[in-house]
């Protein structure tokens, strides 16, 4: 059952159905670019080690708070 009004669903299954993809030859000119790239050309971050601890450390610390939370004690509770 769909709760979506009449119109809407006939708009989504158009929006669906009509939606613009780029020409094959343009495709396929975008991909021989990305392929043939030099690999000192394509983007790797410099200090990956780093991005991805400090990324899950803020998740970590992100969990803790929440977890402290859950329990009552931390800065949020009442």
């Amino acid at each position: 059952m769909n709760d979506l009004e009449p119109g809407l669903d006939r708009l989504a299954e158009r929006l669906g159905t009509e939606r613009p993809v780029p020409s094959a030859g343009y495709r396929a000119a975008l991909r021989r670019s990305l392929l043939t790239r030099a690999p000192e050309q394509r983007f790797a971050p410099r200090r990956l080690r780093l991005l991805i601890g400090a990324y899950a450390g803020s998740g970590a610390a992100l969990l803790l708070v929440v977890a402290v939370g859950v329990l009552g004690a931390g800065p949020l509770a009442s």
